[in-house]
């Protein structure tokens, strides 16, 4: 890095950090100006996916990324069993995502690709692009991982979109972010769109709603994974028929989650007794990690054999990761806060975990919190999408308050304005993460309990099932009923599900 680099990469971090007092025209020129002078490809670094490398210096580590799970499954591979679909035609469902990578909203996309030919699907993923723009690496893990299983995927553009849709007639389209160019070209050739609201982050600024409403006429369904989430979406957009937005929650399949070997992991990491907070999220001003690396040197402060590990991806905004990673740089207890990359065997975090920690301002249905509470370990969540089913009034973990105050009232105007500065549920954070620590052998003691609880209440089957529903519906031109989202009531008939076992994502590290 260059002299001039270095410069301009100190002006842009300080005037990102005091731009909560600058009225927002001027912040916004300011911004569009410091980006241009400032490259973040050149001025900054990424966070290390070496994951050989332990957290405590001076300690052996391992291979992380390599550790199995700790039994293995004895049942053979076979196709997935599949749901009795009496009385309907089977539908062409286009699954169509924005960037094929790696997120949560992604992840579920894959879900429903996956599976939904179990429930009278032919389906294929459609998308844009495998990397973020400036994103480095290869991409497109997703698309390769889902190319690799024998699921049909196709890459568009604006120009051949229309064509294509043309050609292989989907009957619905299930959109998860997905590019308003394809919700033009479905226009024009008249395919249904079902939009999946994963989150509301589109939609935190007043300026959105009245654009929303004109988009959403275009809309034949939408479905919301949390009930915070759907009631978010209809304050801000009241025109749009309440009906038409159905909850269904986000599931997660034990199977999809396995067990590695506690001891091993902790072996890789360099860890002995040290108690552990895992996160598994981006590095971006939505999940926040900038408030939650911050409050932690509290906690460090107070527990000093408290770590905490945040691993995700930085490429969706380098800038936020450099100014995080030079916040944990000045605590106390930096030496105890490790921020890495992506990790390809996220169990295995998991697993070594004490805990997981979250201090997003908002999230749809977070799945790594699930995924957690899959793999048996208890959970800190903030007041956002999911949570409250989630932990169910602590019996799972802790809820804090919203690090912007009200969930329901979250905006970017607020969320800008706090994004390096302290925030008001910092103090609860400190103190739910605090009582973690010192509840830790009744935590312990708890994991089987956890694993068994998520695992029936989060199912999977249900998840899809709903998401099902709402698009048969939608294909046939059937009205899309206000209980789509919930199991239907059991029947005496042979002509009921058979068996379904199905998977859910692998970690919001990656999201939404």
């Amino acid at each position: 890095m260059t002299g001039t680099s270095r410069r301009a990469l100190r002006l842009t971090l300080w005037a990102q950090r005091q731009a909560h007092v600058v009225p927002a025209p001027l912040r916004r020129l300011a911004g569009r100006t410091l980006r241009q002078l400032t490259d973040p490809g050149s001025a900054t670094t990424l966070p290390s996916e070496d994951w050989s490398v332990p957290l405590v210096p001076g300690r052996g580590g391992g291979d992380l990324v390599a550790l199995r799970p700790a039994t293995a499954d004895p049942r053979p591979p076979g196709p997935p069993p599949t749901v009795e679909v009496n009385g309907h035609r089977p539908v062409r469902c286009a699954i169509a995502a924005g960037v094929l990578d790696v997120g949560g909203a992604e992840e579920v996309a894959a879900f429903l690709a996956r599976r939904l030919p179990a429930h009278g699907f032919e389906t294929v993923v459609v998308y844009s692009d495998k990397r973020l723009p400036g994103q480095e690496g290869e991409g497109g893990r997703l698309a390769s991982a889902l190319a690799a299983e024998g699921v049909a995927t196709q890459q568009l553009t604006p120009a051949d979109a229309g064509q294509w849709l043309r050609s292989w007639r989907p009957d619905v389209i299930s959109a998860h972010n997905a590019r308003d160019w394809l919700l033009d070209a479905a226009g024009e050739a008249g395919v249904p769109w079902v939009e999946t609201l994963h989150d509301m982050h589109r939609f935190y600024h007043p300026a959105s709603w009245e654009p929303e409403s004109r988009r959403a006429q275009r809309i034949a369904a939408q479905v919301a994974v949390s009930d915070l989430v759907r009631q978010q979406y209809l304050t801000r957009v009241p025109s749009y028929p309440g009906d038409q937005v159905i909850t269904v929650p986000n599931g997660v399949d034990g199977a999809r989650v396995p067990l590695v070997d506690r001891t091993l992991a902790r072996a890789a990491l360099g860890l002995t007794d040290e108690f552990l907070f895992v996160s598994l999220a981006r590095y971006c001003l939505q999940k926040n990690t900038f408030g939650l690396v911050t409050a932690f040197g509290d906690v460090a402060a107070e527990h000093p054999d408290a770590h905490l590990l945040v691993a995700g991806r930085a490429n969706d905004d380098p800038m936020y990761y450099e100014q995080t990673r030079q916040a944990a740089a000045s605590l106390p207890g930096a030496d105890r806060i490790h921020l890495r990359g992506h990790c390809a065997n996220p169990s295995a975090l998991l697993a070594a975990a004490d805990a997981f920690v979250l201090d997003s301002f908002f999230e749809g249905w977070s799945l790594a919190s699930m995924e957690a509470l899959v793999a048996g370990i208890p959970v800190v969540l903030p007041d956002v999408g999911g949570a409250r089913e989630q932990l169910a009034g602590g019996r799972r973990g802790h809820l804090v308050a919203n690090p912007a105050g009200d969930a329901e009232l979250v905006d970017w105007q607020v969320i800008n304005d706090l994004r390096y500065r302290p925030q008001r549920n910092r103090p609860e954070l400190v103190a739910a993460m605090s009582s973690m620590i010192r509840e830790r052998a009744a935590w312990a003691s708890a994991r089987q309990r956890l694993r068994d609880e998520a695992t029936a209440l989060f199912s999977p089957d249900e998840s899809l099932a709903g998401h099902a529903r709402v698009l048969r519906a939608v294909a046939l031109g059937e009205p899309v009923r206000a209980d789509a989202g919930q199991p239907p009531p059991p029947r005496n008939t042979s002509a009921t599900v058979r068996s379904t076992t199905l998977m859910s994502s692998q970690s919001d590290q990656f999201s939404t």
